[in-house]
């Protein structure tokens, strides 16, 4: 089963006062009817889905309804759950925002959504009928809802904007696609929808990839310290063996001598743990900034000479 199809399982099964249900009809049937001469179809793939819809449907046209099973054209595996109505049935329609005297409403009208509760339960039911959100295990946050009429989608990108979860939109070739990429803005609508399950779920896998994404930092970081150390240490090796071989070392003084002989005995130690180690072994403090000065000597040093060499 898919995260979409558990998110939408789980606001079927919250909660819904009279005017709630009213409106999350609306926002359903809105954005997932086809009308023909004769008949009112509803479709989809959710089957638990449909069932809700069906008793819904019942209970408001009190008559008895099938769900048909039909083949999917849209290369999806899942079969196609169908309700026809006739159109003997299309007061239906009145009632749940679609149309006013048999005319299409490009927005629903504003005493569906007169407060908070009813805007939630209408866009669970918009994304009951064509939303979806990807599995946080998947590569991206993402989700997003289609809609086929401009009015339609703007409406209801209002709306998801009211509760600031700076959803955009897009033209598609087949309607129009309001999606929301923040991965809070994400989790914040499926509080907002009542799927608190699935809530737990996207919060445990983002936290889980926050900080696998912050340990990988930290690795990388720590690596590119490493290589920095080895880099580092090679440079001073390197002029190290200039001087040795034009020079010698007995003309230096104790104390670059000394920083000399512990590199090439150290040869991987960072400056801070070279200084510690000849501080504890000489019994001479030095800091990392002492041996640093030592170092810039030594590479001064061994660039004069390359210098006369190659003269």
């Amino acid at each position: 089963m898919s995260f979409t199809t558990k998110v939408k399982n789980e606001i079927l099964d919250t909660s819904f006062s009279e005017t709630e249900l009213l409106a999350c009809l609306s926002g359903f049937i809105r954005n997932n009817i086809e009308i023909t001469e004769n008949h009112i179809y509803f479709a989809n793939e959710n089957l638990k889905l449909m069932e809700f819809l069906k008793n819904q449907l019942e209970r408001i046209l009190d008559i008895s309804i099938a769900i048909e099973v039909k083949e999917n054209k849209n290369f999806s595996k899942n079969e196609l759950q169908m309700i026809t109505l006739s159109k003997e049935n299309s007061f239906l329609l009145e009632k749940v925002g679609y149309q006013h005297n048999q005319v299409y409403l490009e927005n629903p009208p504003l005493y569906f959504i007169d407060g908070n509760a009813e805007i939630r339960a209408y866009l669970k039911g918009v994304f009951l009928a064509r939303g979806s959100i990807n599995d946080p295990k998947t590569s991206r946050y993402h989700m997003e809802i289609l809609i086929e009429q401009p009015q339609e989608a703007i409406f209801v990108q209002k709306l998801l904007n009211l509760f600031d979860l700076n959803a955009k939109l897009l033209n598609r070739d087949k309607g129009y696609m309001i999606y929301i990429k923040e991965a809070e803005c994400i989790s914040d609508f499926l509080k907002l929808i009542g799927a608190m399950n699935a809530v737990l779920y996207y919060e445990d896998i983002r936290i889980y990839r926050n900080q696998k994404n912050y340990t990988n930092r930290l690795n990388n970081c720590e690596q590119a310290n490493v290589d920095k150390v080895i880099e580092t240490a090679m440079e001073q090796l390197k002029a190290i063996e200039v001087i040795e071989k034009y020079m010698g070392v007995d003309l230096l003084d104790e104390k670059t001598q000394e920083a000399l002989i512990y590199r090439k005995k150290y040869r991987e130690a960072s400056l801070k743990e070279l200084a510690e180690i000849i501080s504890y072994e000489t019994r001479k403090p030095i800091t990392k900034s002492g041996l640093s000065h030592r170092f810039r000597k030594i590479k001064e040093l061994a660039k004069k000479l390359s210098e006369q060499v190659e003269k």
